[in-house]
């Protein structure tokens, strides 16, 4: 008997609506708060079917990140890459912890993440963004329990 919780397309669609959600345009004054939601979808996958994404799987999507928001290229794939393997070896400590705690471990590996782009962005010559660059982090870890959420309820949904 297989052990492997039911992925199907919800890895396609939510993987989906994360990049379009993030190609929606803000307005300047805002696009400082938009949350890393392809990160988001990332954690959620390494941490409830492992199975489903790899480094490998986290590297490509990177790439792809890379090249729709005009990055770059392998910035997002390396923070991703060390997004899985964060997420990969911690994966069942974090999973005992509620929702609330998750939101805090999500805060650290988003905040992680940004510093892996922040040290990217010194070695090629890109000045250093200033204090809202870490606001997504913030607004990613109020969000997790949402997106944790959706992407459960779509993934079981007949």
């Amino acid at each position: 008997m297989s052990r492997r919780k039911p992925v199907g397309w919800a890895f396609f669609w939510s993987l989906l609506l994360a990049f379009v959600l993030t190609l929606v345009p803000l307005p300047d004054a805002i696009e400082w708060a938009r949350p890393q939601l392809v990160a988001l979808v990332i954690i959620y996958w390494s941490l409830e079917a492992p199975e489903s994404i790899g480094m490998g799987t986290a590297f490509l999507i990177g790439i792809v990140h890379d090249v729709s928001v005009n990055s770059l290229v392998g910035q997002h794939a390396l923070g991703f890459v060390i997004i899985a393997w964060i997420v990969g070896r911690f994966r069942l400590r974090l999973r005992f912890f509620p929702l609330w705690q998750q939101s805090l471990a999500v805060l650290a590996i988003l905040f992680n993440d940004r510093v892996v782009g922040m040290w990217v962005n010194g070695l090629t010559g890109i000045n250093f963004p200033g204090w809202q660059y870490w606001a997504a982090p913030l607004f990613g870890m109020l969000l997790w329990p949402w997106v944790f959420l959706a992407i459960d309820s779509m993934r079981f949904r007949r």
